[in-house]
């Protein structure tokens, strides 16, 4: 376990108000994002509510909903473990944002609107300033945020409910994979698809958008089956 921190804003022992159980949980899971709590860690529900400074209901129910994502899970004698994301788990991660992601390009550039685009813009020019500045969370971050924003401006409540899961493990993964990176290559693919969402070639966004996640899966399963070795 991490050393204590002070409890989630706005929270207070024996609140389970949903803005506490939702605070709670991004807590928990952006630990789980940042390897503070790396994988095999145990989480003994009472600990964790007594670091968080908040009462058991809410902790409880935070990994309750972090094991169903698979960042948890129930081990005999053990109780709740983070649970390891290898190559695996990126193969199956891979296969599911390729079809998907380049579904959401396609309707992207069908649907953006102009204030659309300028957000995704500025979230563009976030990301290459902290690239370029060596601020590598801060741009592994962003690029995470690209990637959900592409998939909100498709247009479709169904697509992005598919997507929303994903989410979370897209920036474990973003995380982990990120130390031999500087940001740029994936900058630029992103500056690219972005353009074709301008243009609205919905074509090229789409094929754009497959060719990124393409490339991206070999450099991902490299590292992935390199820090196993390394645990291993």
């Amino acid at each position: 376990m991490t050393s204590p921190r002070s409890a989630p804003r706005g929270s207070a022992a024996g609140d389970t108000h949903p803005s506490l159980r939702e605070r709670v949980y991004a807590e928990l899971r952006e630990r789980i994002i940042e390897a503070e709590y790396p994988a095999g860690t145990r989480l003994v529900e009472r600990e964790v509510a007594e670091e968080l400074r908040v009462s058991r209901v809410p902790v409880r129910e935070a990994m309750q909903r972090l094991e169903s994502e698979g960042f948890l899970s129930v081990r005999p004698r053990r109780g709740s473990v983070v649970t390891e994301f290898g190559p695996e788990d990126a193969e199956h991660l891979f296969d599911v944002r390729e079809n998907l992601e380049g579904l959401a390009a396609r309707l992207a550039a069908r649907h953006a609107r102009p204030e659309d685009l300028a957000a995704l813009e500025e979230l563009l020019a976030r990301a290459r300033r902290a690239a370029e500045s060596g601020r590598l969370r801060e741009a592994v971050s962003l690029d995470a945020d690209f990637h959900r924003a592409v998939v909100e401006l498709s247009g479709n409540p169904l697509l992005v409910e598919l997507m929303a899961p994903l989410d979370s493990r897209l920036r474990r993964l973003f995380r982990l994979t990120s130390a031999d990176s500087d940001g740029e290559p994936m900058c630029g693919a992103h500056e690219r698809l972005y353009e074709a969402v301008r243009d609205r070639d919905e074509s090229a966004a789409e094929s754009l958008a497959r060719a990124h996640v393409a490339a991206t899966r070999a450099s991902a399963l490299r590292l992935l089956n390199d820090l196993r070795n390394q645990a291993g």
